[in-house]
């Protein structure tokens, strides 16, 4: 098995403008991600590709809650092609290009189209709840959006490769995010290790063949309101909160890419 290893220190990333609504709390903040190691460089940029616009999917539920939450309007106009629009305006604000560049490798380009395939078609099957009048809270959210996305990218690409965003065991709230022995291993020993640099994924192969990678992801402010304190407190979507602060581990994204040796 190849020896793991974890990457360099990241470069400064472009801020996100989209102003994100106060219920955007169950987005986890996301760092820049490291530069890749040598030996990994294509895997490691395919895996920041995938995690990248996961965020930016997310970023654009978490800046459009106001209007899908809003009772007193049917048609939110937030179509498709107008979320699709705004997916890929937050990826390019936030990593200089669009999802899809010429110089991508075949693999890259079939998993990003795949990812974005998954968004547009999620957010179709949400128009009936985003748009119900009388409704308030709709539920929505950035969690189970990228929960949704990545169960349809899986069902597309599952031979070549998944993503999940999972916690650490104390802080998942759905059974299905729960992490594997791999993720909680990484959790505990590498992310929580004293001199583990904030941000920093860590990567390998295993059992020869599968690249995988994890991500984490730490709380931002707007986290808190469901995440926060007091500890135990019923947040809007019905879970009590666990009590977390501003900069802690609250999450990881996961990638696999299967048989990548």
């Amino acid at each position: 098995m190849t020896k793991p290893r974890s990457s360099r220190r990241p470069a400064p990333a472009r801020p996100l403008r989209l102003l994100l609504a106060p219920l955007a709390v169950l987005t986890l903040l996301a760092l820049p991600l490291p530069a890749p190691a040598q030996d990994h460089d294509a895997l490691v940029a395919t895996g920041n590709r995938l995690a990248a616009l996961l965020r930016a999917g997310r970023a654009v539920v978490s800046a459009n809650q106001d209007r899908i939450n809003d009772a007193s309007v049917g048609d939110k106009g937030l179509t498709p092609d107008v979320f699709m629009d705004q997916v890929i305006a937050a990826y390019l604000e936030t990593n200089g290009e669009p999802p899809l560049t010429d110089d991508l490798t075949d693999l890259q380009r079939r998993l990003t189209q795949a990812q974005l395939d998954a968004m547009r078609a999620v957010v179709a099957e949400q128009q009936q709840v985003i748009n119900m009048e009388g409704m308030g809270f709709k539920g929505f959210i950035p969690a189970v959006f990228a929960r949704l996305v990545n169960e349809r990218f899986g069902e597309t690409v599952g031979d070549l490769a998944n993503v999940k965003v999972t916690a650490p065991p104390d802080l998942v709230r759905n059974r299905t995010a729960r992490p594997d022995a791999w993720e909680a291993e990484v959790i505990e020993t590498r992310f929580g290790a004293v001199d583990h640099e904030k941000g920093a994924p860590w990567f390998e192969v295993v059992d020869g063949a599968d690249f995988r990678m994890l991500i984490p992801e730490y709380y931002s402010a707007s986290c808190l309101s469901c995440h926060g304190g007091p500890a135990g407190e019923v947040d809007v979507t019905g879970f009590p909160k666990e009590g977390g602060t501003e900069g802690e581990l609250g999450g990881a994204i996961s990638i696999i890419l299967h048989d990548a040796q």
